[in-house]
């Protein structure tokens, strides 16, 4: 089945199997998906991700702490295709008091908040994970 937003897809996709305590998940590969994975294990929200190219996917290892519990507690997407939201570098969010990470794109590549606030640069808002 072909979706229209991967990003959404990847978001849903790595919800239902946190929120199902499975091991890891498997995504489609692109470029902007990869982008999001690194800045989610460079921030610990998964503890590592393989790419099988022949195939075209991504094995996305989830992190859980030691009682079973995910480390992910929610994933929202904020610019979607329908209604994108843009924002400067002075109104990116502090999600959950700097525990949750803002995900946007910029000129300067896909980027998290604290980085794009600190290069004072705005773009289009993906996501937010806390």
């Amino acid at each position: 089945m072909a979706f229209n937003d991967p990003i959404s897809e990847m978001l849903t996709k790595v919800r239902n199997a946190k929120d199902a305590q499975h091991r890891y998940v498997d995504l489609r590969s692109s470029k902007m998906i990869l982008q999001i994975l690194e800045i989610m294990k460079r921030y610990g929200f998964v503890e590592n991700y393989l790419v099988n190219d022949e195939l075209k996917k991504i094995r996305v290892f989830l992190r859980y702490n030691k009682n079973r519990k995910s480390v992910i507690n929610g994933l929202r997407r904020e610019s979607k295709p329908g209604l994108r939201k843009y924002i400067g570098y002075q109104e990116i969010p502090n999600i959950m008091n700097g525990m949750g990470l803002a995900v946007l794109t910029s000129s300067k590549g896909v980027l998290d908040g604290e980085t794009a606030r600190n290069l004072k640069v705005g773009g289009e808002i993906l996501c937010t994970i806390w």
